[in-house]
């Protein structure tokens, strides 16, 4: 099991854990602190890490992230589990529950403000920093299964928020593009890449290759994509090549997060599940 605590950053647990929903795919949800209120005729001091800290820890912790970054010391710090929810977004009765998407749904809050001054030097967006730590978090990220796309394009200052993508698609959200949310951060963000590239699947091989009985490679890489969609919770060891109910299980959960039913979502991949679970 990936690690529930990043590696190297210091903990405050705030104890108050609830689970996700895991039939979602596994996210990040970018936020900025958004201390003051600069421009860049009138820059102003980051605010320092630890007074954040004392924040998220006290008066707080009712909009707590999972992790609070410094992107130009590197220094981070983390309140909940990545298992847990964490609470940094609006979360409406009735709704999506968007503290809760997904296998995980980590919530980052970087400690920026667009025309802070660090060292002398201003800085206009995330993008424009050193993003010291970047690595380490995206690294953990994707041992969770969370791919490095941006599944509603990178993000701007504009709010573009598509629930149908949210609800079908892991990877990595701003806050402005987070459901039931109305802020616009973070801004533009650091380009990334460097993860392990999803292997290219065959086309789809028929119903023929899934099903009581088959023992093949279609198998193996159908669970493997599902792994990586966060729809695997039914696996005891893994996927493999032999098909087994865990697979049509995991097969159905994610069938029923394209809100389909009926024969649609019997666990059984056709050529619309192949494509969307690989799309």
């Amino acid at each position: 099991m990936p690690d529930l605590w990043l590696p190297g950053a210091e903990r405050h647990p705030l104890g108050d854990t609830a689970p996700t929903d895991t039939r979602y795919a596994p996210r990040v949800i970018w936020h900025i602190t958004w201390d003051k209120n600069a421009t860049r005729a009138k820059p102003a001091d980051l605010v320092p890490f630890d007074q954040l800290v004392r924040y998220f820890t006290g008066s707080g912790s009712s909009v707590a992230p999972h992790l609070l970054w410094d992107p130009f010391s590197g220094r981070t710090a983390q309140f909940y589990p990545a298992d847990s929810r964490s609470k940094s977004v609006v979360d409406a009765p009735g709704g999506t529950r968007t503290n809760r998407t997904g296998r995980v749904c980590l919530q980052v809050e970087t400690l920026f403000f667009p025309y802070c001054r660090v060292g002398g030097r201003t800085f206009a967006t995330v993008r424009d920093t050193p993003a010291k730590g970047l690595d380490k978090i995206l690294a953990w990220a994707r041992s969770w299964g969370v791919p490095d796309d941006w599944p509603m394009g990178t993000p701007t200052w504009s709010a573009d928020r598509d629930e149908h993508t949210w609800e079908t698609r892991g990877g990595h959200y701003g806050h402005g593009q987070t459901p039931e949310n109305q802020h616009t951060d973070p801004g533009p963000m650091p380009k990334w890449s460097g993860a392990s590239p999803v292997p290219k699947p065959p086309p789809f091989p028929g119903r023929s290759a899934f099903g009581p009985g088959k023992s093949n490679a279609s198998v193996l890489l159908l669970g493997q994509q599902l792994v990586r969609r966060g729809f695997g919770k039914h696996y005891r060891v893994g996927p493999s090549r032999d098909w087994g109910e865990a697979d049509r299980l995991n097969t159905r959960d994610f069938q029923l997060a394209q809100h389909w039913s009926g024969s649609d979502a019997d666990g059984y991949p056709g050529p619309q599940t192949w494509a969307r679970l690989f799309g």
